[in-house]
């Protein structure tokens, strides 16, 4: 039964209201979650598990509302990390009402995780999203019918424009203090009705059990054989019981020639079929109109012009982000060289200590300076990324290259861990959990560090400025795409000779294409290019100042030279990078430090040559050429991801074996490939 929510979530706090936003992927969830959230949002794990977990805040009156956005799932089957996740907070009874968000458009489909829900006996409100799009499709919904048939509110909005945001909170509150039991229930028919019946007085009759949760629901979940919910009963009850339980299981199939989890699945879409007809209306509907989608679809998915158009978009991306925040760049180089050239001045003059001037001047300017010049960059590639994932067409790409991916020993629910990757390898690692068979998931894993990452943007802009004006989006360009062929090719390899299991089904479902919001997309940004705001203001701070310590000691030596003691670490390791072109000690020790985080490759060259990023450009074109340059940005792509990289790949793959292997195998790649382009390169009379 339903516990009485003034003993749950509300007894910590009187006056905080705790909400879970539920729905279906592509029901623009997370868009309402931003609507009422804004910037206050807080972004972690759930607990035990490396699944984001996103909660926001909102005041509305006397009331403190916490958001929690839970991952977006089609059911509560607890197939997957995010529907046991889904699962266990809502019987947890951590909320005190859910808002679970459907796609006005697709309502047989997203009432399904509704139905379950609702048979859970949450407190809910249903909000029918993307309403405007019902209407450009030719029918309606009789809302008042639909909330009348399943006994909660409904509410109409369209989240990217902030339409119907308001009136969701007030009546989010208003349901709230109403605290109504939810009394809905499925005719299963009488044979499973009667097993259900059963099955619930044997867990009635346990006190632990009747207290915590919907008798009822867990009784349905039996007969679907969730095996989560099974679990946990065989927990609580006896092995009398659980044999009762059992010859349940058997008489519906001895009874009706069907196993009871087909049957709860086709009677729950037999109810969302006929709720479906009676609520929408038909009154202008032509079915051989083509929709606005489908005319697109038919070029951006075509099988032979589909992969072109991707290249082409993904070319445009990276022309744009090089283009468009180039002047801003420049102005910030500009500040930093005129903050380098006061501190040179004011610091000696208030009788500043030598080596405080060295520090704040040849390490943390130097340092972190030559990475922050890069910032605009950084948001404006974001801001390109979200605007293709709000878009609708992240999905086609997927779809796109599934048949080329397929070829190659990879499943096409890969790719959006893969294009995941290019925002953060990290990101894209633990995105690889939605795939459900382990050695797609870990080939996946194995090569996500390929994909070209916002870390590395900063090496790729400072090299390909210096040595290739005016075609610096064409060569960060080709790096992409040789991270993409290298990242595929390396599929096929481990599919070949460590996982020989054949790949999954993929299945996905295409989004309509829709017109982005700005402030959602804004938010997006925001979110992931904090993160590296964030390391540009911790650990490349902190690396900058341990490069600059071991550029000072021993005491005595010229600062930087080959004398100090990094100096010395990196010119015993430069034979190593030697047949790459990039044996000179600055080089090598901007490598090594780069394994802690990318960014610092660049913030290693500032410190090492003790120059600002004014004065890197400079230092940059007197020691290397374009071929040694073009060299030290694969080797920048390929070689070992970064510490937090391979830590992720550690917690996914439960497995220090993997993360030590990509360490090692990804090394040997790059230095492979670096000696094989730089060498042809010499022998064809390349600089």
């Amino acid at each position: 039964m339903k516990a009485s929510k003034k003993n749950i979530a509300v007894a910590e706090k009187a006056d905080e209201l705790i909400v879970a936003i539920a729905g279906n992927p592509n029901s623009g969830k997370t868009s309402i979650f931003n609507q009422l959230t804004g910037t206050k949002q807080h972004v972690g794990n759930w607990p035990g598990v490396t699944v984001e977990k996103k909660e926001g805040y909102l005041n509305y009156k006397d009331l403190s509302l916490k958001i929690v956005d839970l991952p977006g799932i089609y059911s509560l089957g607890a197939y997957s990390e995010d529907e046991l996740i889904a699962k266990d907070f809502l019987l947890s009874k951590g909320t005190d009402l859910v808002i679970n968000v459907v796609d006005a458009t697709n309502l047989e489909r997203n009432l399904y995780l509704t139905t379950q829900l609702l048979e859970m006996g949450v407190q809910l409100i249903l909000v029918l999203n993307m309403y405007d799009e019902v209407s450009k499709k030719n029918f309606n919904i009789d809302i008042e019918k639909l909330s009348d048939f399943l006994g909660v509110p409904v509410v109409r909005t369209i989240a990217t424009k902030g339409k119907g945001i308001n009136n969701l909170v007030a009546r989010a509150v208003e349901e709230f203090r109403k605290d109504m039991a939810i009394n809905f229930k499925i005719d299963y028919g009488n044979d499973i009705e009667r097993e259900i019946a059963e099955i619930k007085a044997i867990l009635d009759s346990n006190p632990g059990i009747n207290r915590d949760y919907n008798t009822r629901y867990l009784a349905v979940g039996i007969l679907e054989q969730d095996e989560h919910i099974i679990k946990e009963i065989e927990k609580e009850i006896t092995n009398y019981s659980i044999n009762r339980i059992r010859k349940s299981l058997e008489s519906i199939e001895t009874e009706t020639g069907e196993e009871s989890d087909a049957l709860i699945v086709e009677k729950k879409y037999a109810f969302i079929h006929g709720l479906v007809n009676d609520v929408l209306k038909f009154p202008l509907i032509n079915r051989n109109e083509i929709s606005f989608s489908d005319r697109i679809d038919k070029i951006v998915t075509n099988r032979f012009l589909g992969l072109p158009v991707f290249f082409l978009i993904m070319w445009t991306l990276f022309k744009i982000t090089f283009t468009l925040s180039n002047p801003i760049s420049l102005f910030i180089k500009g500040f930093f060289v005129y903050l380098t050239d006061f501190l040179e001045t004011f610091l000696p003059n208030i009788g500043g200590v030598v080596f405080l001037n060295s520090l704040f001047i040849d390490g943390i300017i130097a340092g972190v300076g030559a990475v922050l010049v890069y910032l605009p960059n950084i948001f404006l590639l974001f801001l390109c990324i979200s605007i293709l994932e709000d878009s609708g067409y992240m999905s086609r790409a997927a779809y796109v290259m599934d048949k080329i991916m397929q070829n190659f020993g990879l499943h096409g629910k890969s790719f959006i861990p893969l294009i995941l990757g290019f925002g953060c390898n990290v990101t894209g690692v633990m995105a690889a959990r939605t795939l459900e068979n382990r050695d797609d998931r870990v080939i996946t894993i194995l090569i996500n560090s390929f994909m070209s990452c916002s870390a590395r943007l900063p090496v790729y802009i400072v090299f390909a400025a210096v040595f290739f004006p005016g075609k610096e989006g064409n060569v960060i360009f080709s790096l992409y795409v040789l991270g993409i062929v290298i990242a595929i090719f390396m599929a096929k390899f481990f599919r070949s000779f460590l996982f020989k299991n054949e790949t999954g089904t993929f299945v996905m479902e295409l989004p309509p294409y829709r017109l982005p919001g700005i402030r959602t997309i804004l938010i997006h940004m925001w979110q992931r290019a904090r993160t590296f705001i964030k390391k540009a203001g911790t650990i490349i701070f902190a690396v900058v100042i341990l490069i600059w310590a071991l550029a000072s000691l021993p005491v005595g030596v010229a600062y930087a030279s080959q004398e100090s003691m990094i100096g010395r670490i990196a010119d015993f390791l430069s034979p190593v990078f030697s047949p790459l072109g990039l044996g000179n000690w600055q080089a090598t020790a901007s490598l090594i430090f780069g394994v802690l985080a990318k960014e610092v490759v660049v913030a290693a060259l500032g410190v090492v040559y003790s120059v600002g990023d004014g004065g890197l450009s400079t230092v940059i074109m007197n020691n290397f050429t374009p071929l040694k340059a073009y060299v030290m940005m694969i080797l920048t792509l390929l070689y070992t991801p970064c510490i937090a990289t391979l830590a992720a790949i550690k917690r996914e793959t439960n497995s220090w074996k993997w993360m030590v292997f990509t360490a090692v195998y990804t090394f040997m790649l790059a230095w492979i490939i670096g000696f094989i382009i730089y060498q042809g390169g010499l022998l064809f009379g390349l600089k």
